[in-house]
């Protein structure tokens, strides 16, 4: 597979082939996508691309029909695939890479909610509103790197309080819910304050490096392989039954 990164015609056109998955399914938009497979990267394990792929075509887990178009498929595959490992090069070799963070206009309104909406609608749209700009910049890069720490929750599931405390800074830039989100952010806020979208994007991509370097040794640990019987020696007397030794039995070939 190419390590080469995608030109920005290249992710244009991706945004744009993700756009097209037959609905109902709810794909990842770039910006996502781009914190999806950064999630998928520092797993605490290698995850082949059968696995993770299916992930990016619905937010909630629904899977792409049969019938899809095999070209648009290929493509997107092909894309993904590319960005994948050029993330992956860019943080093994340099410890770092540019993430996608699409422009937000602060001026444009959100959609009105409807009269008929629920307790938790509205307060889920209190806690977006509660973001500063900068968090609403990098809102949907840090949701797709959650949605990989859902479908793959060994990352959070380790005990390690670092591994913790990185993730934390991460989602400070989603929306806080409950009183322990607020009071996490809160504290990031004071003691971690950002000066500017800059200064978060430097942060979040350091973040990034700082995972994949606590998770490296278990994703490439390599299990030590034990036998159900003891190894024969090559003075013994061959397993088979000969009566000969095993080196001059079925030891030597």
């Amino acid at each position: 597979m190419s390590t080469q990164d995608l030109t920005d015609s290249e992710f244009a056109e991706l945004d744009e082939l993700l756009a097209a998955t037959p609905a109902p399914l709810q794909p990842l938009d770039a910006s996502m996508l781009d914190g999806y497979l950064c999630g998928v990267i520092v797993q605490p394990r290698l995850i082949d691309v059968d696995e993770w792929l299916p992930n990016i075509f619905d937010y909630d887990g629904g899977l792409l029909p049969e019938s899809v178009d095999a070209t648009w498929l290929d493509r997107i595959t092909e894309l993904v695939q590319r960005r994948h490992a050029a993330l992956n090069k860019g943080l093994v070799e340099n410890g770092w890479f540019d993430p996608v963070i699409l422009d937000v206009d602060e001026e444009q309104e959100p959609e009105p909610l409807p009269e008929d909406a629920s307790e938790d609608e509205r307060a889920a749209r209190d806690s977006y509103d509660a973001l500063g700009p900068i968090s609403r910049a990098l809102m949907p890069w840090v949701a797709g790197f959650q949605h990989a720490a859902l479908c793959f929750p060994e990352l959070a599931e380790l005990p390690n309080d670092d591994i913790s405390a990185a993730m934390a800074r991460l989602y400070r830039h989603l929306p806080a819910e409950t009183p322990e989100e607020k009071e996490v952010v809160a504290t990031l806020n004071r003691e971690h304050p950002l000066k500017d979208l800059d200064d978060a994007i430097e942060e979040l991509v350091v973040t990034v490096a700082d995972l994949a370097d606590l998770t490296e040794e278990e994703r490439y640990r390599v299990d030590t392989i034990r036998r159900d019987t003891p190894k024969v020696g090559r003075n013994d007397p061959c397993p088979c039954g000969s009566g000969r030794k095993y080196k001059t039995c079925h030891g030597s070939n």
